[in-house]
């Protein structure tokens, strides 16, 4: 751990040995990793297989609500039970709540997979903080999240939001050490805490070519790879309707 500040990068989809070591290049003491359409307790195994002395992988969910056509993207750590995709996102956030989790606001009002501001003021008692700033965003977009988290008074928060190794670490947000952070229940703590914290990340040359990256990934990600999640493999592992959750979201479930 650093001496003087915690520094999480509080998103991240991918995980491997090549990930590790860019984060501890990059002096991050924790990565948060959310896979798409993975259940929590694969999520769980993996980020307690990844995780050392040297960094905290902190296993997280980010929950697609709504259908393919309206959805609404909301991320959770400290989760005791799994949530699944394709839920309401009243129903969402009332599990999250449940289980005292920490709930972030991620990329908000990009494109057409994020909270609205209406959205993030009609659960402003729930949310623990707004990203306001991801490298998939332009200027203008990671402005407006800024304006949003501050009309709201919500604290902030970055992310790398990597979907590629070369991304993890671009940004991070850094809590004070002297919180005494070391594990998931701490991170999750000073989130719902509100505890104070600084946004870090560069604007240079290579910030957008990291933008660039992985905007291009974005756009594989809800072309090709969305008609094969949708047509070709079936169920997903985190439809409420699979079996893993045993009925319990039947009468949320949007599809």
């Amino acid at each position: 751990m650093t001496d003087r500040e915690f520094r999480a990068d509080l998103h991240v989809k991918v995980l491997s040995e090549r990930v590790v070591e860019r984060a501890i290049a990059a002096g991050l003491d924790a990565i948060v990793y959310a896979p798409h359409f993975t259940r929590l307790p694969e999520i769980r195994r993996r980020a307690q297989a990844y995780s050392s002395e040297e960094l905290l992988v902190v296993p997280a969910r980010e929950v697609f609500t709504g259908s393919w056509r309206d959805r609404k993207h909301v991320l959770a750590l400290g989760l005791t039970d799994p949530v699944p995709d394709f839920i309401s996102l009243e129903a969402a956030m009332a599990a999250f709540e449940r289980q005292g989790a920490a709930v972030l606001a991620p990329h908000p009002e990009f494109l057409n997979v994020s909270l609205t501001q209406t959205d993030i003021a009609t659960y402003r008692d729930v949310i623990d903080a707004v990203e306001v700033y991801n490298p998939k965003h332009l200027r203008s977009h990671n402005r407006r999240a800024r304006e949003l988290a501050d009309s709201l008074s919500l604290p902030p928060f970055s992310s790398s939001y990597a979907h590629l190794p070369e991304t993890v670490g671009v940004t991070h947000t850094a809590f004070d050490a002297d919180l005494g952070l070391e594990t998931e229940a701490d991170l999750v703590a000073a989130l719902r805490g509100g505890v104070a914290r600084r946004v870090v990340y560069e604007n240079g040359h290579a910030r957008w070519l990291t933008s660039a990256r992985e905007l291009a990934h974005l756009c594989y990600e809800n072309t090709w790879q969305k008609v094969d999640r949708l047509f070709l493999q079936g169920t997903e592992p985190t439809h409420p309707e699979h079996i893993a959750y045993r009925g319990a979201f039947d009468d949320v479930s949007v599809y």
